[in-house]
């Protein structure tokens, strides 16, 4: 294989040497302490809370998909490393969540957020929601999605919003690992074997439809598209062209896989409404 590590390349930049890995790997300091939490003046809290929302949303929607790794990955290995990439995911969910509750003044709880609404009402992404095919799939998916969420959180590391650019600051750590597992993962299969390179491509082709969406959502093409295509040059693959598909979920127009997805990840919340997590 001719991976040459481009994946390691894909990670510099962080001169305080920190391993830019799992959440776990960061340190257990509180990402909020020492933070005012008041919405600063000038900035509308509407839109911030909505803002919070869906980058929420995009998180709970994947990690609720790459929890569908656990007892199905190849081998037991990445599938602890799928699912701490998950739970990392999960982890900004509930920060975010948190702090569109702050701005929004109803003082929701991250679970009435993430348990007790319907699928008009996510604002995710449509890529996040897609069933997750084969692992080829979602390597292109990840890759995908965390490039282009690490490119929006490093902008918003210099939100107005303090408590904003704190969850940023600790999710660009994550994020870049994020980016790196699932840029070597896309070089080994994509430079591996017939299977693994058909697969690759196949995935290619399922997930690109969708890309167009991103960058309405958040204007960063050009640093996606600058990884993807290091990456896709790496792995022998091609990088083909895409347009937006009609509709966003965004404004609440999902696909039909979004609703069941939820039905499951919900269940028992809605069961119990009372209980206490």
């Amino acid at each position: 294989m001719s991976d040459d590590h481009v994946y390691l390349s894909l990670a510099e930049g962080y001169e305080d040497g920190s391993d830019a890995r799992w959440a776990f790997g960061t340190g257990f300091e509180d990402p909020l302490h020492g933070v005012d939490t008041a919405v600063p003046e000038g900035i509308d809290a509407g839109e911030l809370a909505a803002a919070c929302v869906a980058l929420a949303d995009d998180a709970l929607i994947s990690a609720q998909r790459l929890a569908e790794w656990c007892t199905r990955a190849p081998e037991l290995e990445e599938e602890v490393a799928l699912a701490n990439i998950g739970l990392d995911l999960l982890g900004q969910a509930r920060l975010l969540y948190a702090r569109a509750g702050q701005a929004d003044g109803t003082a929701r709880g991250e679970d009435a957020y993430a348990y007790f609404r319907d699928a008009d009402e996510f604002r995710n992404v449509r890529l996040a929601e897609l069933p997750g095919g084969d692992f080829a799939f979602s390597i292109v998916r990840l890759l995908v999605l965390s490039s282009w969420r690490l490119a929006h959180f490093e902008r918003l590391t210099t939100s107005p919003d303090p408590v904003l650019a704190a969850i940023a600051a600790k999710g660009v750590k994550e994020l870049t690992y994020h980016r790196q597992y699932a840029a070597e993962w896309a070089v080994r299969l994509g430079d591996g074997t017939a299977e693994s390179h058909r697969r690759m491509r196949t995935a290619l082709g399922q997930v690109t439809p969708y890309i167009g969406e991103l960058f309405t959502a958040c204007d960063v093409r050009d640093e996606v598209v600058a990884v993807l295509s290091q990456v896709t040059e790496a792995a022998g693959l091609p990088l083909p062209g895409w347009r937006p598909l009609p509709g966003a979920g965004r404004d609440g127009d999902h696909t039909e896989h979004l609703a069941p997805l939820l039905a499951e990840l919900q269940s028992v919340a809605r069961a119990h409404p009372e209980a206490a997590w």
